[in-house]
């Protein structure tokens, strides 16, 4: 009989791979399918299925970089104890059969931060243990020959795969991040009534178009970027919410001071339901330095709000003329204001948002998912 063994540390956290995890677990357990997940720490099930068997597996005390072999060891010996048909890893492991590249490729993102880092940064990314060990298990597990699919969640991630590792293009299946498309529905039909209580609520004007930045790490998401550009609208009538969590907080607070921006730009911090922000929302912007798809993307359209990406978001894939704007070099500042001001003249409507929702109905989390179990399942029919 065909059974799962899924993997991915650390599942008390909350997070895009963490909610991917739990919502594969539950496919392959409604297909009748037994799912084993590997994890560690104590960890709280959303779901209960009799075909579902917890394994929390000890992590190793001390840095980062022990951690993640740790986790990887125990993996690897729990594997050698319980062999199954079909081990799907959504971390970084040495070995499985089955890898969904959330994260991206490592070597690509430092890439990327080496473009925007100092000589002192970027050589620190080749002394650095942790960088080293997970360039080494993303070697071994990308370059495995007994791996049988490798889901990237964007064309641009799959392109690196390639770029950096000896990896068959035929192992390599694209499928976009899901969203709760379905879910959203009710808090999208009410958008126009919940975001006047919302505006006052939060004490921003309602006559006022409004931006929306949305994620943790402002730097890597590149909320200086953002400042700069929009600091050549300031002169127009909008507003800038900055949602997400960032420890040196005060230091892009008093960047948006420096530009003018004080009474335009709002650091509302860490949120537990970001539904209220995409309702007030006349243009999300997501100018991410390096971001393999961000879920605030297709989230955003999903509420019927426009999205401005940066090039380096495999989200911005799915973007379209009639859907949203995608900025080539986040380095160009002038270029990337003009995009935010195209926006601005394009306030959301009922009939646009509605428009801009149905591009995405494509991507329902249980169509997206069921691609993934599905594949998955006949590559192991394919073998046998």
């Amino acid at each position: 009989m065909t059974a799962v063994t899924l993997i991915k540390a650390e599942l008390f956290k909350q997070g895009g791979l963490e909610k991917y995890t739990w919502q594969i677990a539950r496919d392959f357990c409604a297909l009748g399918i037994p799912v084993t997940l590997l994890t560690s720490g104590t960890v709280q099930p959303i779901f209960n299925d009799p075909l579902l068997k917890i394994v929390s597996l000890p992590l190793s005390h001390g840095f980062s970089f022990m951690k993640v072999l740790g986790f990887d060891r125990a993996c690897d010996a729990y594997l050698k104890q319980h062999p199954t048909p079909i081990i799907f890893s959504l971390d970084r492991n040495s070995y499985q059969t089955h890898i969904r590249a959330g994260n991206g490729v490592h070597a690509a993102y430092l890439q990327h931060r080496s473009q925007e880092e100092g000589l002192l940064k970027k050589t620190s990314f080749a002394l650095n243990p942790l960088h080293r060990t997970i360039l080494s298990l993303e070697r071994c597990a990308f370059e495995n020959p007994e791996l049988k699919l490798l889901f990237t969640n964007s064309e641009m991630v799959k392109q690196e795969v390639l770029q950096f590792y000896e990896v068959d293009s035929e192992k390599i299946v694209v499928v976009h991040n899901g969203v709760e498309w379905t879910a959203m529905e009710n808090k999208f039909e009410n958008w126009e009534v919940e975001k006047e209580k919302t505006m006052r609520l939060l004490n921003l004007d309602p006559t006022a178009f409004q931006f929306l930045f949305m994620g943790h790490n402002y730097h890597r998401k590149g909320l200086e970027k953002l400042l700069y550009a929009i600091a050549h609208l300031k002169s127009e009538h909008f507003q800038l919410s900055v949602v997400g969590r960032e420890k040196t907080i005060a230091v892009f607070q008093e960047l948006s001071v420096r530009l003018g921006l004080q009474k335009k730009v709002t650091f509302f911090g860490p949120q537990k339901d970001a539904i209220p922000f995409y309702q007030i929302a006349d243009c999300a912007i997501v100018p991410s330095l390096y971001d393999p798809f961000a879920n605030v993307t297709v989230e955003a359209l999903a509420m019927g709000v426009p999205v401005i990406s940066s090039l380096f978001n495999g989200g911005s894939e799915i973007l379209t003329p009639s859907n949203g704007w995608v900025i080539n070099s986040l380095n160009d500042i002038r270029s990337f204001s003009v995009t935010l001001r195209k926006a601005f003249e394009r306030k959301k409507n009922a009939q646009s948002a509605a428009a801009i929702r149905a591009s995405v109905k494509h991507l329902d989390f249980s169509h997206q998912l069921r691609r993934i179990t599905e594949a998955a399942l006949r590559s192991i029919d394919l073998q046998d």
